[in-house]
């Protein structure tokens, strides 16, 4: 059984009782709202591996396969997508059901305690759906003027947050797994979304050192126009509107334009 649901409501009910995020570090300010969180999973005695700076996901439960992404998000600042670290986002991980919690708070370095504004606890595949691929990354050597230099292709991949993709998710705690995921009776479900999958695939690209140019290579997506659904949740006890899909451009949902990128 899915631990996601009681993961959740023990989310909900510590930012109803204002338990702030406490800062360690103005360096470490991605660790915030993880150490957060973490004191989620230790009120519900749910036993995990310690998380580490390149441990995927954060959390691995150890006597469940299910495992926690912790994205904090600070505001105002960015949040329509977020950085994704050698590590495309997916719902199934070497065996484990991963979740994503997406948590805002406000941005602020002079606090060293500062609350969740909203929260968003999302299957993996609500991101992308893929559980086939595998990152690796690559390098070439023999480059510069003495042919003594290795350029290192680490990739980043930049993944739209569900703020941006949903409507009624700002301002309150939300709950998206697949439609046919099991229930639970302390829930009621404030909408049904739907994610479709894309005409062509991107299998490669090519990087021209001499221009600068990026070219990618497609290929048409045998699955593409299939539609994959999900349910938004909230405890029976929460307030708040129903949460639909939002129809965005690329652009809008990377945040930055082509130009911005360069900079």
């Amino acid at each position: 059984m899915t631990t996601c649901f009681d993961v959740f409501a023990e989310c909900v009910r510590a930012i109803n009782n204002n338990e702030l995020i406490q800062a360690v570090s103005a360096k470490d300010k991605e660790f915030h709202f993880q150490d957060w969180f973490q004191k989620r999973l230790v009120n519900l005695n749910l036993n995990y591996d310690d998380p580490g700076r390149n441990t995927y996901p954060d959390f691995r439960l150890v006597h469940h396969s299910d495992g926690y992404e912790i994205k904090g998000l600070a505001i105002p600042g960015r949040d329509k997508n977020y950085d994704s670290n050698s590590q495309i986002p997916t719902g199934i991980h070497r065996g484990r059901t991963i979740f994503y919690v997406f948590g805002r708070y406000p941005k602020d370095r002079s606090s060293k305690e500062y609350p969740v504004i909203d929260l968003v606890l999302c299957h993996g595949d609500f991101l992308n759906i893929d559980h086939e691929y595998v990152h690796k990354n690559k390098s070439v050597k023999s480059f510069g003027s003495y042919g003594d230099i290795m350029i290192r292709d680490r990739k980043m991949y930049v993944v739209p947050t569900p703020f941006v993709l949903t409507e009624g998710t700002i301002g309150t705690k939300t709950l998206i797994v697949p439609m046919d995921f099991p229930t639970d009776e302390r829930f009621i479900k404030v909408g049904d979304l739907a994610r479709i999958e894309t005409k062509e695939l991107v299998v490669g690209y090519s990087f021209d050192l001499r221009t600068n140019e990026l070219a990618i290579e497609k290929v048409p997506n045998p699955d593409a126009g299939r539609t994959h659904y999900f349910s938004a949740y909230r405890l029976k006890s929460q307030v708040g509107k129903g949460v639909s899909m939002i129809r965005v451009d690329i652009d809008t949902l990377l945040g930055f334009s082509e130009e911005e990128e360069e900079e």
